[in-house]
């Protein structure tokens, strides 16, 4: 990787994670403060729901907008909703508007993250250099999960839970700061026949469905962690800072294994990266409830963060290969759409199912889950560096599938 595109990742990397800490630090302590004015799981499950519930509406025209402008006016998008957003909860900290700063949080990191995502995937040349730069790329999210929620916890037993959204909101527009000397690439902007050419035909392809189901599992396991962590501390009488860095811990494992990724990416097949990700997964759940102290707790959230941080570069690296390039923000936006559908509705699901047979059971149903769909992923093909035939722009000049 040459200099200056290492240069621009770096800063891309640190524009990422300040958008994408703003909406983890907000995702640890609204739920926490929910919990502490006396609302129960179901209502945990709705706030956390909400932060991807925009996402799944706005993740397809965000993946279109980023084709047709670019990073940089993405991202101004992305500090403009996200900043008000976490205002409202440092002026009026109540439920209600804890709920409209997880939409407008959620909505913003989905636009940047897609916008990122999509200009990081032309900057790299052949498969080797995605790899890399994707590996590089998911430090972001790793970063920012570990930064986030233990500054927001660390703030909220100094100072209160409104000067944690405070400093949240300042995040985001310091992204735009940092990334101001990243250039735009050519190659954004409408491909011909793009009107009548519908999204959902990218699942004609089998590698590209297989991929968004092993995806969206692995993101359900992102879920359960990050849902049932604070209320387990909870329970067990655990203070806002100790929960923010049991989840922190898990996020510093996984940026360890993203360091990790490029060495491992050049020995290993994609496939056999996943399938030993997700058996580790389904093994490590079914050992969490049994954890009975933070200690304990804090190693298997640093396992778990071996596991599941192994995942996305792979994932990413054969989605831009099996993908044509044109479409690379539509497949992204998909991909984003899924998991955080999944994301809206797996927390009710979790908050449901915890309230009524204990947060125990939700993690061993979805670690069998995973368990057996290892299977999937060992099964994967070999990403190419040619688009799928069936993933390619149909050849009568567009139309739905």
């Amino acid at each position: 990787m040459n200099s200056p595109l290492f240069v621009s990742l770096l800063r891309l990397i640190g524009a990422q994670v300040c958008v994408h800490a703003c909406m983890t630090g907000i995702r640890m302590a609204a739920p926490l403060m929910a919990l502490r004015e006396g609302y129960g799981a179901v209502a945990v499950g709705v706030l956390l729901a909400l932060f991807a519930l925009s996402q799944v509406f706005l993740a397809l025209p965000a993946g279109r907008y980023a084709e047709r402008h670019g990073l940089h006016r993405p991202m101004r998008l992305a500090a403009a909703v996200a900043t008000p957003g976490a205002l409202l909860a440092v002026v009026w900290p109540v439920f209600g508007v804890l709920c409209v700063t997880a939409l407008t949080c959620g909505a913003a990191a989905c636009v940047a993250m897609i916008a990122l995502q999509r200009h990081v995937g032309l900057m790299a040349n052949g498969p080797s250099e995605l790899r890399q730069v994707f590996s590089w790329l998911a430090l972001g999210p790793s970063v920012s999960s570990f930064l986030g929620p233990l500054l927001a916890g660390m703030l909220i037993d100094a100072s209160g839970f409104r000067a944690a959204y405070l400093l949240m909101a300042l995040l985001p527009p310091l992204a735009l700061w940092w990334m101001r000397p990243v250039a735009e690439l050519p190659g954004h902007g409408q491909p011909a026949g793009d009107r009548r050419r519908s999204s959902w035909d990218l699942l004609r392809g089998k590698s590209f469905r297989d991929l968004m189901l092993l995806n969206w599992m692995m993101a359900s396991c992102w879920d359960v962690h990050t849902f049932l962590v604070p209320v387990i501390g909870h329970e067990r009488s655990l203070s806002a800072t100790v929960i923010g860095t049991i989840l922190g811990a898990f996020a510093l494992a996984a940026t360890a294994i993203r360091l990790l990724m490029p060495w491992v990416a050049a020995r290993l097949r994609e496939a056999t990266v996943i399938g030993a990700a997700m058996l580790a997964t389904a093994i490590l759940f079914g050992l969490y409830p049994l954890a009975s102290g933070p200690w304990l707790m804090g190693l298997l959230s640093v396992l778990l963060g071996f596991a599941l941080g192994s995942v996305q570069p792979m994932i990413m690296s054969t989605l831009h290969q099996i993908t044509p390039r044109e479409r690379h923000g539509e497949a992204l936006g998909m991909r984003s759409m899924a998991i955080n559908g999944s994301s809206v509705v797996m927390p009710l699901l979790f908050g449901s199912v915890g309230a009524v047979v204990g947060v125990g059971a939700v993690f061993w149903c979805v670690g069998a889950v995973v368990g057996l769909g290892s299977r999937l992923a060992w099964r994967l093909p070999h990403a190419t560096t040619e688009p799928s035939p069936v993933t390619a722009p149909p050849q009568n000049g567009g139309g739905d599938a």
